[in-house]
């Protein structure tokens, strides 16, 4: 193909062409899928339904729960379709949306953690000015900004990865992704989109730099906290965040440095499912197990399901 005009679908390389291993794909990532589908949902209802939860750190968190979701789903439903009927097909159409989508999620994802970290920083090392710095009309001005932080960023990368023409449309992997999509390019367009990402990657190495000063400064004000209960509730709710911080960079980081082979394909896409997947998944577990509060809700919301259907019966 010499022209983009030409692509009207691409061919998406799946983990196996077996009908028997597809079906197994299927049920693994339904598996994941629901388990981040139920889990974020949780924490979303759990932060809606209770007003003790009614603060800047909770809000910011069911945000973090609603791109979570958005972020699994634009990946996984799709590669299920796929195993489900037994085709590796994505229009080019559906490959934008994938592509604008999946970049919408992941950066305004990352730009909300690193609200949070601001938000920890002024809970903990200026308690006196929370209220007043970061109170409910702030927050959501705060979560509204990286929600269209995330649709801007999308729009220019997505832009910049489709005015490429290709030359192939196969693409080596389970879903429509913009390095792979610049390896199909038969022009030098594609530095456009490699300007584009180098800009992006400079943005996120100084969004981590905030997050890791936010975190010594966070760090330096609690161990100076004479008491030890004083010290565990701010642990509490610092330690979940940086843990979900840590897992979103590094698989991330993993995946995009990972270099890729030939020999090893199947891995390098495995290797590439684990920042869709993990993050969405483990971080409303890593909330529930930490987070006191959230615990607490939770399973006062499932009491009150249990003593409901108890009773209907």
């Amino acid at each position: 193909m010499s022209n983009e005009s030409f692509v009207t679908e691409f061919l998406l390389l799946g983990f196996s062409e077996v009908r028997e291993v597809q079906l197994v794909q299927f049920a693994v990532f339904l598996l994941i899928y629901l388990a981040a589908l139920i889990g974020n949902i949780l924490i979303i209802t759990a932060v809606a339904t209770d007003s003790g939860l009614h603060s800047p750190m909770y809000f910011f968190l069911a945000n973090l729960s609603l791109m979570d979701l958005g972020f699994i789903s634009v990946t996984t439903l799709k590669a299920m379709a796929n195993c489900l009927m037994n085709s590796r097909l994505i229009s080019h159409s559906e490959c934008i949306i994938q592509v604008f989508f999946l970049f919408f999620f992941m950066a305004s994802d990352y730009f909300l953690l690193t609200v949070m970290a601001y938000d920890r920083y002024v809970a903990i090392c200026d308690p006196l000015h929370y209220e007043i710095v970061v109170n409910k009309e702030v927050a959501i001005q705060m979560a509204a900004i990286t929600w269209i932080s995330g649709l801007f960023y999308a729009c220019v990368h997505t832009g910049a990865t489709f005015t490429v023409p290709f030359c192939s449309n196969i693409i080596n992997q389970f879903f429509c992704e913009i390095p792979q999509l610049l390896k199909l390019s038969c022009s030098d367009l594609y530095l456009i989109e490699v300007a584009v990402l180098g800009f992006s990657a400079c943005l996120g190495l100084g969004c981590f730099g905030f997050i890791v000063v936010s975190y010594v400064e966070i760090f330096k004000t609690v161990f100076r906290i004479p008491s030890v209960q004083g010290r565990e509730k701010a642990f509490s709710t610092c330690i979940p965040h940086l843990i979900v911080v840590s897992l979103f960079l590094f698989t991330g980081t993993f995946a995009n440095l990972n270099p890729t082979s030939s020999s090893l394909v199947g891995l390098d896409r495995v290797i590439t499912m684990s920042y869709c997947i993990l993050p969405p998944v483990m971080n409303p577990i890593i909330y529930s197990i930490r987070n006191r509060e959230i615990k607490a809700v939770l399973w006062k919301l499932y009491y009150k399901s249990w003593r409901e259907s108890i009773n209907q019966k």
